[in-house]
């Protein structure tokens, strides 16, 4: 289905809201009511923790889960997707903010945070607009594997001092490595009981519990701990004080705009891949697929609303999707309810939040990070191609050593240079027949009975032959030619879906060159599109209906009256 959100289409399609409202079942409403209060003790916590991996006061992670959820609730085509933020996004966040705001006090992160958030809204929204749903295609899956490893390297290292009660400069990877052994001497014995208590909690859960709120739970305990303990005095570090109430308007300052727009055009695209990959992952039999560039407009709606209201980037997230899912929702009814349960939070419990510890926090992000470095991932990649287990770990390195906003040029760079060199040395077949019919397949150790024609060379190029891989595929051509001096070269063309400009001269040309050697070219199996580009250049008329065929079959029928003929006028002769 095409994205329907431009104003021609009817109000219906407009709003997806009205479209999971119109379809509500009354047998959804407590599996969504459940699904909801069950995702919001994993999406709290989580989205808290993130905050401050990006440097942000823990509220931002509440505001997160809060406005964003909303707006996607009412504008996003995916029925279980839950959105607030992700460890990816809150590093990046992290990133650009020290970039702007290098230690900077609270009012001036909230502003610098609430213009990166509404630059990652606007060019969300524009995207969507102009219909740029197909950009996130642009990191292949290997790359993405690796950068989201490299990834939970930084975020691991970016926490571990927290968790061990350190205070240490950031500066470069191996600054932070070492600043991390060095300072080990100086750790602080309680809030490292803290933090692999935390840590304890939370593998036995998911190892042992799977389906329980273990976010919520290890962070109830942690809680509890300074609260009967005292853990303060012995100087396991706290949250401190977070505001109640609602969060507070945050104007975004325009002056910071041009220092902070590509790291929202990176963000943007990492908040979209995310999205459009966990609504697909968890889209069941009979509900609407999400649909690229109207999830562009929701998640680029929820940004802006949400910076103005204290959020930091937002998009889908795949846990807190999982958990949705999996506890019973049925429609977007259940992020309303996640959200109402953030606004209780809010208003109600963040007195109780004040006294989580830190180590608390770098405990669930330490946990739920090492998630994204999936050493199976690069296992099943090496197994296929080497060459893409070769980009994915190009991509891991770029992030570590180079920063995370760096490392998403990295990726993408690394993306197309792989998908250049993919396209750029395509394969050239030489066709054989399966002995008793008319099966044409490429030369093999496997079937070496297989029927060659001498005199006739049979060549089969795949995919899209273009400015890039047409002097690649001369090339091959004419090493074939020269190998076996053919009187004929049939090229099946079945697996060419475009033939562009600079190869249908490139072809011209050796045409041209192979007839002057008495070497003739044919063209078989033409697609209608190639076929037409054929007819209109020069070579369809040099060529003419003798010398294009529809199937192999009848080139060789046409092959064999040649050969009878060349042999009868050789009779003659002699």
């Amino acid at each position: 289905m095409r994205d329907q959100f431009l104003p021609h289409h009817s109000p219906g399609s407009r709003l997806p809201v009205l479209e999971w409202v119109r379809e509500y079942q009354k047998s959804w409403i407590k599996p969504d009511v459940i699904a909801g209060v069950t995702a919001a003790a994993v999406v709290l916590p989580k989205a808290m923790a993130y905050a401050t991996v990006a440097g942000l006061p823990v509220q931002v992670g509440l505001y997160t889960a809060f406005v964003p959820m909303v707006i996607y609730a009412l504008f996003g085509t995916s029925r279980p997707l839950s959105v607030s933020t992700s460890a990816t996004l809150a590093i990046l966040t992290a990133a650009a903010l020290g970039q702007v705001a290098p230690g900077g006090g609270a009012t001036q992160l909230a502003v610098a945070t609430a213009t990166l958030t509404l630059l990652v809204g606007i060019i969300l929204a524009l995207a969507a607009l102009f219909r740029l749903g197909f950009v996130a295609n642009f990191i292949s899956e290997p790359v993405l594997v690796g950068f989201k490893g490299g990834i939970a390297i930084v975020i691991v290292l970016d926490q571990l001092p927290k968790l061990i009660g350190l205070h240490v400069a950031k500066g470069s990877f191996f600054h932070n490595v070492y600043a991390l052994v060095a300072g080990l001497p100086h750790a602080s014995v309680a809030t490292v009981i803290v933090g692999v208590a935390t840590i304890a909690i939370l593998v036995a859960l998911e190892h042992f519990y799977p389906k329980s709120p273990a976010p919520l739970i290890a962070v109830a305990c942690g809680i509890a701990g300074v609260g009967l303990l005292g853990l303060q005095r012995f100087g396991v570090g706290v949250v401190g004080h977070i505001p109640t109430g609602l969060p507070s308007l945050v104007m975004p300052d325009p002056s910071l705009i041009e220092a902070l727009w590509p790291a929202a055009m990176g963000i943007a695209l990492m908040s979209f891949t995310e999205t459009i990959a966990s609504g697909r992952a968890f889209a069941q039999s009979g509900e609407p697929v999400p649909q690229p560039n109207r999830e562009l407009l929701a998640t680029g709606l929820g940004n802006a609303a949400g910076a103005l209201l204290g959020s930091m980037p937002a998009g889908g997230g795949t846990t807190q999707t999982a958990v949705n899912r999996l506890v019973g929702a049925h429609s977007q009814l259940a992020e309303l309810v996640t959200a109402a349960v953030t606004l209780g939070t809010m208003l109600l419990l963040a007195p109780l939040i004040g006294l989580m510890p830190h180590a608390t926090l770098a405990a669930v992000v330490i946990v739920y990070s090492i998630g994204l470095l999936k050493p199976a991932d690069f296992r099943a990649i090496l197994a296929i191609r080497r060459t893409e287990f070769v980009w994915a770990i190009v991509a891991l390195v770029g992030v570590v050593l180079v920063g995370t906003l760096n490392g998403i040029l990295i990726a993408i760079l690394v993306s197309l240079v792989a998908l250049a060199y993919q396209v750029s040395d395509p394969p050239v077949y030489v066709l054989r027949r399966k002995r008793g019919t008319n099966v044409f397949r490429p030369v093999s150790d496997q079937h070496p009975d297989d029927e060659e024609f001498p005199g006739l060379l049979l060549l089969r190029p795949e995919g899209r032959i273009f400015f890039v891989n047409a002097s690649n595929i001369g090339h091959r051509i004419k090493a074939l030619v020269d190998e076996t001096h053919p009187q004929v070269v049939a090229l099946d063309m079945r697996a060419v879906f475009d033939l562009e400009y600079t190869a249908m001269k490139m072809l011209t040309e050796g045409e041209k060159k192979y007839r002057e050697q008495g070497i003739a070219l044919w063209l078989v199996g033409l697609s209608p599109e190639v076929f037409a580009v054929v007819e209109k250049a020069p070579l369809g008329k040099t060529l003419g209906q003798e010398r294009m065929f529809l199937n192999l079959e009848r080139a060789l029928v046409a092959w064999n009256g040649l050969h009878c003929r060349q042999g009868a006028l050789g009779n003659v002769e002699h």
